[in-house]
């Protein structure tokens, strides 16, 4: 208990160093969300990021987190950032659900909402006569641009599915690729924020599929995108690829939808869940472009190369650790079981492959739990014939069940020499036919 005291407590002071700015003074550092068992600092997390999905996951942990103190850091966070923007029906539901807990600085504000939503409506005529006068004039530019400023017009003011439908629209009046593309990048961004992820891999594919030649930044935005999307249809193999193969590019360039801490995390429990371990070692570990990513949260760097080394506890550790925080983001939270329990049962089949027994006392320490828990776990394991082995419970030892080697290679031999006289038969066979031209005498008859 000491130690594992210790250890929290190093850990508790590595994060007062990068969120309190302390350390060698570096910016990226101050501005790193560091997530361990500690409570999440909601306003180092929110700073990664921008537009909507800032609000989206602010609101999203306010009604997950069972901390009121945390609860109300976020919505307060989401108040004051709304209130940056035009979305009036966003800022009353967030006053609603403050409920006069911040004090009167954090209620409605009618005066705000409705001088926004006058804004809006001379904005909406006056883009609505603009657009009509290009249509008129048949301008395809004119036009195109017409839709996109309506599409941002209803993005800014939460109604995405009319944003999608003028984002959409445009398709028909881009003349260029550079066009096309732009007109992807926009449907992706609010199929992201609706939760239509058929949508985004659509146009991530439509896309890809442009005739010039994207720039790196772009690449590395629709890899994420279509990682997220894969992430969602709990394809944890190809959603890892993808975001393996996101370049360094992509920087702080796509905030308004996932930050470079976020690759790293997605990306390295997914390949932790579904890599064996040659992929860990060539797609992660040695991925030069991805360690730069992990840099950026050393708890998944550190928990990879623990998994990979076999430290077993130490990897579960950090794992428990980064759970609770887990579950609040808003792209995660519903993978995070499903995750861990793959990561554990490929930890205990990694575990227990190389040897043919396994004492069950030395195996619970080595992953902090107990006998019989352990236990159970194996006999699932093994039931589901993912661990070929079977469980000795009076001395607890498991004994690995290898196959028959000298049975399997009579079995062999056997099924060779019934193979080598079926075919020698037909040879023969096929001799006799061709010695007495019967094939001849039956087309002679015909």
């Amino acid at each position: 208990m000491e130690a594992e005291d210790e250890a929290t407590g190093q850990m508790i002071e590595e994060e007062e160093i990068y969120v309190n700015g302390g350390g060698d003074g570096d910016e990226s550092k101050r501005h790193r969300p560091i997530i361990s068992g500690e409570q999440l600092d909601i306003e180092a997390y929110a700073a990664l990021y921008s537009g909507r999905t800032k609000i989206s996951r602010l609101l999203f942990i306010a009604e997950k987190c069972g901390n009121a103190s945390m609860q109300l850091d976020a919505l307060r966070m989401a108040y004051d950032e709304i209130k940056k923007g035009e979305n009036t029906q966003l800022f009353r539901e967030v006053v609603a659900k403050i409920d006069g807990r911040l004090g009167p600085n954090y209620g409605p504000d009618s005066i705000w909402a409705d001088a926004v939503d006058r804004r809006a409506e001379l904005r909406k005529e006056k883009l609505e006569n603009e657009l009509n006068a290009y249509r008129t004039n048949l301008i395809k530019e004119s036009i195109r641009m017409g839709y996109n400023d309506f599409g941002d017009f209803y993005f800014a003011h939460g109604q995405l599915g009319d944003a999608f439908k003028n984002y959409v629209r445009t398709r028909d009046y881009c003349t260029t690729s550079k066009h096309i593309v732009h007109m992807c990048m926009n449907a992706i961004l609010v199929s992201i924020e609706m939760g239509q992820f058929t949508h985004v891999t659509s146009y991530v594919s439509k896309a890809e599929q442009s005739q010039d030649a994207l720039d790196p930044i772009t690449i590395a935005k629709l890899r994420c995108a279509a990682g997220l999307a894969l992430l969602e249809g709990k394809k944890y193999k190809l959603a890892a690829r993808k975001f393996l193969e996101t370049g360094p590019e992509l920087g702080n360039n796509y905030t308004e939808v996932i930050a470079p801490q976020d690759v790293a995390t997605y990306g390295g429990l997914c390949a932790l869940a579904s890599f064996d371990r040659a992929e860990l070692k060539s797609k992660v570990i040695d991925n030069v472009n991805f360690r730069n990513f992990l840099e950026l949260v050393p708890e998944i760097r550190e928990l990879i190369n623990d998994f990979y080394t076999s430290h077993y506890a130490s990897c579960l550790e950090y794992l428990g650790n980064l759970k609770a925080n887990l579950l609040l983001d808003i792209h995660l939270h519903d993978h995070v079981e499903t995750l861990y329990e793959q990561i554990r049962n490929k930890a205990l089949i990694q575990y227990t492959h190389p040897f043919v027994s396994v004492d069950l006392h030395m195996m619970a320490n080595a992953f902090n739990t107990s006998v019989s828990s352990l236990e159970k776990e194996l006999e699932a394991l093994i039931t589901n014939n993912l661990i070929q082995a079977r469980i000795d419970s009076h001395n607890k030892i498991l004994y690995a069940r290898h196959a028959d080697q000298r049975n399997a290679t009579f079995q062999r031999v056997l099924q060779t020499g019934s193979e080598f006289d079926r075919e020698v038969r037909a040879m023969l066979l096929r001799a006799n036919l061709i010695k007495h031209e019967f094939n001849l005498k039956a087309s002679r008859k015909h």
